[in-house]
């Protein structure tokens, strides 16, 4: 139930500092309700099907690619980019430029997986812009909330797990596994480098795969694609999300009076429904929506979506 395929009528490339380039694009009703989509990953990029979760008489719609991956510059896959002014603080920045830049007051903001954490952080740091908050697979990435996809979900994927962990070296396997994938990632040596990205990357396909359909992601494939994400989701989740513990839910106060939905799938084992049902009790704002046949993704998880940013745009979706 997306809406059809679109083209954006305008995009740019907006320089936020630091010496990065950031990737942005605009499509649907210049004159509609704004509306901003935050991907997920860390590292995912903005691609084209974020477009269709809005009705494009409805919305103007931006996206853009985070710092570093995607269409931005300079590209996390590259061993040579430096990660340290890339933060949750350094995006939360990057969206309020994006805003004053496209001359918005305030939007609409969708946010899914990582995206749910920055909208979250977005949001509480400058509630007065936004006007509506959208957020599925709701996750917060708490350390334990890390702690729970690197390793306690392994559990539920034994073999799966077991390969990941032996991915790094044995003095490591016991400690901070994304950690100990940093390390790797940015090892001098190409073949140490490229394993490490391979590796990563299956155990986050795997943990995913709770669905008889589940097709591995074929993003994947792409060596450049496999080293930005790796790289840039390690660094985040080390660091968990540069954050302190609990802050965006003490933070949630801050919420009041803007509308929300939280979708997320009672199927979801990367992300458990727990962060988001707490979220829900600490934000009286947001209506908490359980997709009973997802996980991560699929399922109704779209219609789900599509749902909430209908309601928002007060218009019924006869245009899919």
């Amino acid at each position: 139930m997306l809406y059809p395929e679109i083209e954006p009528y305008d995009h740019g490339m907006l320089d936020v500092g630091d010496g990065h380039r950031v990737h942005w694009e605009v499509c649907g009703n210049p004159d509609g309700r704004p509306a901003v989509a935050l991907h997920g990953g860390p590292g995912s990029g903005c691609g084209p099907w974020w477009r269709r979760y809005f009705d494009p008489r409805a919305y103007r719609i931006v996206l853009f690619d985070q710092r570093g991956c995607g269409r931005s510059t300079p590209h996390a896959s590259a061993p040579v980019v430096d990660l340290s002014t890339n933060t949750t603080g350094h995006l939360i920045a990057d969206i309020e430029l994006l805003r004053r830049h496209l001359g918005i007051d305030r939007w609409l903001v969708l946010g899914g997986s990582w995206g749910a954490t920055l909208g979250l952080a977005y949001a509480e740091r400058h509630p007065d812009r936004v006007s509506e908050l959208i957020l599925f697979a709701v996750g917060m990435t708490r350390r334990r909330e890390v702690e729970w996809i690197t390793r306690d979900v392994g559990r539920l994927f034994p073999a799966q797990w077991a390969r990941f962990r032996d991915g790094v070296p044995p003095a490591d396997r016991d400690g901070d596994l994304a950690e100990a994938y940093g390390r790797l990632l940015h090892d001098p040596d190409p073949a140490v480098r490229e394993k490490a990205a391979r590796d990563w990357c299956a155990w986050e396909d795997a943990h995913v795969a709770v669905r008889p359909d589940h097709r591995p992601d074929p993003r994947y494939d792409d060596p450049a694609f496999r080293m930005c994400f790796a790289r840039l989701v390690t660094h985040y989740w080390r660091h968990a999300a540069f954050l302190d513990d609990d802050a965006l839910l003490r933070g949630a106060e801050r919420l009041a009076g803007i509308p929300g939905v939280l979708i997320h799938g009672r199927l979801d084992v990367s992300s458990p429904l727990q962060a988001a049902w707490e979220l829900s009790q600490a934000w009286p704002d947001a209506e908490l929506v359980v997709v009973g046949d997802a996980g991560h993704g699929g399922g109704g998880m779209t219609d789900a979506i599509v749902a909430a940013t209908d309601r928002f745009a007060g218009m019924p979706g006869e245009a899919r």
